[in-house]
């Protein structure tokens, strides 16, 4: 696992954004799973200035969200589709054909959840996977206690969740109990994993996810059984960290490797 740690919330935004980018230019039909919340609007708003300044072309990028609430229909102002439309995809030229985000009003939320996996199978799997993470230390809508074998499924939401999402809504009582949410198990399954945190409050669960013990509790955590993870931090979100001093001089020296192959 690879931690970066950055100044600020917006340098944060710009090293995720430039990592989405590269991997774009590396692989221009590159399957994207793409995360909601706080935490990524400042990376969209990067990928869509380098999209606009220096052409980055998603018009063959196929993209998958992590989660959407059950019960919300697409065109909702609090729905994950909603929010992916104003903050990324009608600002980029990427196909909306290709785009896919849980359908929260679907009849048969098992059924649908079989199918936006076999959806993601056909597509090869997903290459990059951008991630936030909650207070309690879930990815996507994995609540702790979360199988790490688990598939995208419903999920029923913890109350620390809901208090957390309730900002977004006119009360708590409006926050949907269930979501459809990828599994852990889908995630790991990603060829490469990007998480972004950002602020204080997220502090504890960062050391605790990458310092601490691999545990169901904080379903972050399964991304030390990863072999290739890179998290990019503002220095608030990496207060609590233990091994500062280590991940800044590698963010600082990972040209000599470069140098010594070269040799």
């Amino acid at each position: 696992m690879e931690v970066i740690i950055t100044s600020s919330y917006e340098e944060m935004s710009r090293v995720s954004a430039k990592i989405i980018a590269s991997e774009i230019r590396k692989k221009h039909d590159l399957t994207l799973g793409l995360a909601t919340g706080d935490t990524p609007i400042g990376t969209y708003e990067e990928l869509v200035k380098i999209h606009q300044e220096e052409g980055l072309d998603f018009s063959k990028i196929k993209s998958f969200n992590l989660d959407e609430y059950v019960g919300l229909a697409p065109l909702h102002k609090n729905s994950y589709n909603y929010f992916m439309r104003e903050n990324l995809f009608n600002k980029i030229n990427i196909n909306i054909a290709n785009v896919y985000v849980p359908q929260g009003n679907t009849e048969d939320p098992e059924e649908y959840c079989k199918w936006y996996e076999k959806q993601i199978e056909n597509c090869g799997g997903i290459d990059l996977q951008v991630l936030g993470i909650g207070r309690d230390g879930h990815i996507a809508f994995n609540e702790p206690g979360s199988s790490f074998a688990s598939r995208t499924r419903v999920k029923a939401l913890h109350k620390q969740t809901l208090e957390d999402n309730s900002r977004f809504f006119s009360s708590i009582d409006d926050v949907p109990r269930f979501a459809i949410t990828m599994g852990i198990g889908t995630i790991l399954e990603a060829r490469r994993i990007l998480l972004i945190a950002n602020g204080e409050r997220k502090a504890d669960v960062v050391a605790a996810f990458i310092e601490g013990p691999v545990t169901s509790q904080i379903t972050a955590s399964a991304l030390q059984l990863h072999t290739d993870v890179t998290v990019v931090l503002d220095n608030e979100a990496a207060s609590k960290l233990a091994r500062t001093e280590y991940y800044n001089w590698v963010r600082d020296h990972k040209h000599l490797v470069q140098k010594m192959v070269g040799r």
